[in-house]
């Protein structure tokens, strides 16, 4: 792949960072200084006039009444952030695997018994996934090569092209961006991934970057969740996300099943998301970040073991999914959608939700407690792609129809589990479909090892269309949705 020519403006952009803030605290300084005279100034007229004492005292009482509710309201208040735009990768056709080339491919590397082949034959078909998800290049191979030097070579292609579509599509220069966060929750090099992308475009040295591993499936909604915290903290700055999973060093090549299903459900995807907390940005951002939640239940043994990445009997590293995930992911996602429930649903609901557990705890207890029907207040939600049967299930406990399962179940059969970048995926399935209108909320679930469950609940703020005709849905958006994939 070609490398673009490198900008050398970090320095220049340093010190114009410095300037400003320089400019910016000289200016608070000046503000203090005006009002602290202004005070001072009616202060002394009040004296030399002989005012009543009382009326000294009430003045007195008055600013300190009006600097409290500037402070709590205006001056501490959180910041607005913006999700401007967002890019996902379509990867290249030339790298599609369909099921009887990737059986194929498995029958000659001869590390596979027929067993294994035959569960991996059956995982495919039941997965609900299209012949036309891909895999990087290192996985094309017989033996696959799964070196370092062909993870690095991945990490160039999936997260070079969506980092330059976003600075294209939002006209921004790297020198902008003040936040970098990247998430990859199996592959974490030396010097890490937030770095080559920093060397790579020659961003400014003095920018806050962050690297993500070991997050699983939620990690581009945890690097999110901080974007967003890092934004309360950090006034007119940009944020940008790049969330992926390496797939070159993640390979099985051994015989347990639980460790197989990853070989067969994860593919190639990547994502680029541009935040800011910039007030100008309002007018031209699609969303606008109205509420993030983070939990887990990693401190539950049970919940803990659900998935590991460990080596087998034989030394074969790879990703263990246990039967209890099952039983697992719904309870995790409980604890979170009770906590969010609290804080965006109407009161009725809330009311039902309360009466069933009081039914429940003494009345009857056989009776099962009120899910909230969320679908009073989202629009549309984008559900984690970990395979048709978790979809379903997830979109069980929600109590969601198949039209609100859609696009999740069209993400996975067109292009997989992208791990953390699928929600996006599913987020321009929406745009694509122009079903996001101004107003509507979407809601963005991920869940992963830990295990954790992320929610993000976006705004949208203006009108959204032309999306059909860009990737990673352009040219195939037309096709969806098909009838039930088989799961």
């Amino acid at each position: 792949m070609e490398s673009s020519p490198k900008v050398s403006h970090g320095g220049i952009a340093l010190q114009s960072a410095q300037l400003m803030t320089r400019l910016r605290s000289t200016f608070f300084q000046l503000q203090q200084f005006f009002i602290l005279t202004l005070l001072i100034s009616i202060e002394a007229h009040i004296f030399l006039k002989g005012w009543n004492p009382m009326f000294h005292i009430f003045f007195l009482f008055s600013c300190f009444v009006v600097y409290v509710i500037l402070r709590r309201f205006f001056l501490n208040a959180p910041r607005s952030v913006y999700l401007v735009d967002f890019s996902c990768l379509k990867p290249p056709s030339f790298l599609r695997v369909p099921f009887a080339t990737f059986l194929e491919n498995a029958t000659l590397m001869d590390v596979f018994d027929s067993e294994s082949l035959s569960f991996m034959a059956k995982t495919l078909k039941s997965s609900g996934q299209s012949e036309e998800t891909c895999l990087p290049p290192a996985l094309h191979f017989i033996p696959p090569k799964t070196h370092q030097q062909e993870s690095i070579n991945e990490v160039h292609m999936v997260l070079f092209p969506v980092m330059d579509d976003l600075l294209t599509k939002t006209h921004l220069s790297p020198h902008d961006i003040d936040i970098l966060i990247v998430n990859c929750s199996g592959f974490c090099p030396s010097p890490s991934l937030s770095s080559i992308i920093i060397n790579r475009y020659s961003m400014r040295s003095d920018i806050k970057s962050f690297n993500l591993s070991g997050m699983g499936c939620s990690a581009s909604a945890v690097a999110i969740h901080l974007a967003e915290k890092l934004l309360q903290v950090h006034e007119n700055s940009n944020a940008v996300v790049l969330s992926t999973e390496i797939l070159s060093n993640g390979w099985y090549a051994g015989k347990e099943p639980s460790r197989l299903i990853l070989n067969c459900y994860f593919r190639m995807g990547g994502a680029a998301i541009l935040l800011t907390n910039r007030k100008e940005a309002k007018d031209y951002s699609k969303y606008k970040l109205f509420k993030s939640l983070r939990t887990l239940t990693s401190f539950d043994d049970k919940s803990y073991l659900s998935a590991m990445r460990e080596e087998d009997k034989e030394g074969k590293l790879g990703v263990s999914v246990t039967r209890d995930t099952l039983q697992v992911l719904p309870e995790t996602l409980r604890i979170n959608i009770t906590l969010l429930g609290s804080s965006i649903l109407p009161l009725s609901e809330k009311l039902k939700h309360v009466v069933s557990r009081l039914r429940m705890r003494f009345l009857d207890k056989s009776q099962e407690i009120y899910i909230p029907n969320f679908k009073t207040v989202i629009n549309h939600f984008c559900l984690p792609v970990s395979g048709g049967a978790v979809i379903r299930l997830i979109g069980k406990v929600l109590k969601l129809n198949d039209k609100d399962l859609e696009a999740a179940l069209m993400t996975l059969h067109r292009f997989g589990n992208q791990s953390s970048s699928a929600l996006w995926y599913e987020l321009a399935y929406f745009e694509a479909k122009e079903r996001v209108e101004k107003g509507d909320k979407v809601w963005q679930i991920g869940m992963g090892t830990g295990p954790k469950c992320v929610s993000l609940i976006g705004e949208c703020i203006r009108p959204i269309s032309e999306e059909s005709k860009k990737d990673p849905w352009a040219q195939v958006i037309h096709h969806y949705p098909i009838s039930g994939p088989s799961t």
